[in-house]
């Protein structure tokens, strides 16, 4: 049996391929109100502004490639059982070859029911717009997890790394919770790496690199691959 690798993601990875943050200095809460955009009370009082939002991010992700930490994250699929637990909603991790992505806060290339959260729907065109409906007949949403919803896969993602005899977190503060805390899921005896820009408090227990995910991600990995081969 191959070693289990976990590899957790977060917005930084993304923007290295030009997808805006959120929460940065440059990112979309600052031009936006949370309220309106991303909970499902802003979506119930302004739906064109909601659907309007994230279509325009959507057009952002399709344009989007991704970049060499993403491929080579990919790469770990020929030496290691990988999981990729993602907090970001592009496809980015797929369009790069990971065949195993856990999307904690959704995907922005699907669509869901207004009114059932459980009915997920590709979409035939990159726009969702006011009276496109869902197959339960409810008005079509981004598959996204707002603010006051429950994040998605929790269970599953944390079953994954509590296996994980490697655990590579990429491009995240560590901000965000619930999720940020399953970085602490994984065994004691598992290498554990942390490469991002910034981390105010990274865990004691990690290998912190700071720097970007492009320049260091892959070096990683072929360290890691060439472990393997070693062995």
């Amino acid at each position: 049996m191959k070693p289990r690798i976990v590899v957790f993601s977060g917005a930084g990875i993304s923007a290295e391929s030009g997808l805006r943050t959120f929460r940065d200095f440059d990112g979309y809460w600052h031009e936006y109100r949370i309220d309106e955009v991303a909970t499902p009370e802003g979506f119930a009082a302004n739906p064109e502004l909601v659907l309007r939002f994230y279509n325009q991010r959507r057009h952002e992700v399709l344009a989007a490639q991704p970049n060499a930490a993403h491929h080579a994250i990919a790469q770990l699929e020929r030496d290691y059982e990988v999981t990729v637990v993602t907090q970001n909603i592009d496809d980015l991790h797929e369009r790069a070859g990971s065949s195993n992505v856990i999307h904690v806060h959704g995907e922005i290339i699907k669509g869901q029911s207004s009114i059932n959260a459980d009915l997920v729907v590709p979409l035939t065109k990159p726009d969702i717009e006011p009276g496109d409906l869902a197959p339960d007949g409810s008005q079509l949403r981004p598959h996204v997890v707002w603010f006051g919803e429950p994040v998605l896969r929790l269970d599953e993602a944390m079953e994954a790394i509590s296996r994980a005899d490697k655990m590579l977190v990429v491009g995240t503060s560590l901000s965000v919770f619930p999720v940020a805390g399953l970085v602490r899921e994984a065994p004691a005896h598992a290498e554990k790496v942390l490469i991002a820009l910034d981390v105010a408090h990274p865990p004691q227990d990690y290998q912190f690199l700071a720097g970007r995910a492009t320049e260091l991600v892959p070096p990683l990995v072929q360290r890691w691959r060439k472990e393997r081969h070693d062995t």
